[in-house]
């Protein structure tokens, strides 16, 4: 199946059969192309499966980590690009208190409610169309009432839509019972290429002033800490694994970055989107901009990937092979009343645009 949108070497199609799960459902496989850009969608998980990206001499690469077939995402690779819900990032104990009443998930972190549960979004398989007038396409899907403990029948829409050099992530949700919720996109950059090596070598800035240090299992303290004078300072660019050989109890709590930077101002959290990080590779020339609306954008250098898993290129996905830059609430906001707040309520639509941007230079 193909779609042309109207535009000069833009395109869409799709894969039928890019792979199938234990009980024989096929999966497909879309395939953006706009401008120098080509970028790969799977419907396992709503995931961001491939970048191809050109350098600055014009050699292409795929920067975003992944796997040539299906069946790593249904396993250990489950997070690679995937879209994460119900509630990304972690919930203390699992619990928390909603309109009056106490609601229960499962805790499967250390204690703690982590990315949507035992059976997140990331393992869905969500339907897909392409959308009408531009290069994109929209997967959506519905959560009952009582998935993975969560209140509301929810109703999710994630868009990826691609011009040029930009690829835009929409994602849009109504729900007919209160119910939290907190969405997010957990790919992997390395913008050398999957499989070339670490990225020590990125030089990386996010625009924050304070960020979320964590306890040892991983949850937000509740400080709003400044980064000056500390490691966690990338209001100007600086080389990742600089930075994560430092001696800091916060960075060898997450094993490297594993934090939420603050972008806006508390309480209210919202925002129009604006840019919160770059990250340039210098061999390669190239560069990725993120921009979002959301209040915190959680940076990780992957210091828990331990290569059990094999990526496209046929290397194994070690310490820092790749980093994630995941917009998204405040960790643990549904017990956190200082937090913006993630409830969801009938009525309501949530909206939220992320945009991801390459170029070279």
């Amino acid at each position: 199946m193909s779609d042309q949108d109207g535009r000069t070497g833009s395109a869409v199609r799709r894969e039928e059969d890019w792979g199938r799960l234990e009980d024989g459902t096929p999966v497909g496989r879309w395939i953006l192309q706009d401008g120098p850009l080509e970028v790969g969608l799977v419907e396992h998980g709503a995931r961001l499966q491939s970048v191809l990206a050109p350098d600055v001499d014009g050699r292409c690469a795929d920067v975003v980590l992944g796997f040539s077939d299906l069946t790593p995402y249904t396993g250990k690779g489950r997070s690679f690009g995937a879209t994460i819900g119900r509630f990304a990032n972690r919930i203390a104990g699992g619990t928390f208190e909603l309109e009056g009443q106490r609601v229960t998930v499962p805790a499967t972190d250390r204690g703690n409610a982590i990315h949507g549960g035992p059976h997140p979004f990331s393992e869905r398989l969500w339907s897909a169309h392409p959308v009408e007038g531009v290069c994109g396409v929209r997967f959506s899907l519905f959560s009952p009432d009582g998935d993975n403990g969560f209140p509301g029948g929810l109703s999710v829409h994630v868009t990826y839509a691609l011009h040029e050099r930009t690829l835009t992530v929409t994602y849009a949700a109504t729900t007919d019972a209160p119910t939290v919720l907190n969405l997010t996109n957990h790919a992997y950059f390395n913008l050398a290429g999957e499989g070339t090596g670490t990225v020590d070598a990125h030089l990386v800035q996010v625009l924050a002033d304070t960020f979320l240090p964590v306890d040892p299992t991983g949850l937000p303290t509740g400080e709003f800490r400044s980064v000056a004078g500390t490691p966690f300072d990338l209001r100007e660019a600086v080389p990742v694994g600089y930075r994560v050989e430092q001696d800091d109890e916060q960075l060898e709590r997450g094993k490297g970055f594993d934090h939420c930077y603050v972008l806006a101002d508390v309480p209210g959290g919202r925002r129009a989107p604006a840019l919160a990080a770059v990250v340039s590779e210098p061999v390669s020339g190239r560069t990725l901009e993120v921009r979002t609306d959301q209040p915190g954008i959680q940076f990780f250098t992957g210091g828990s990937l331990a290569g059990t898993l094999v990526g496209a290129a046929g290397v194994p996905y070690g310490p820092r092979t790749g980093l994630a830059l995941e917009t998204q609430a405040f960790p643990d906001a549904p017990n956190r009343p200082e937090f913006p707040t993630t409830v969801l309520l009938p009525g309501e639509e949530f909206r939220s645009v992320t945009e991801f941007r390459f170029s070279v230079g």
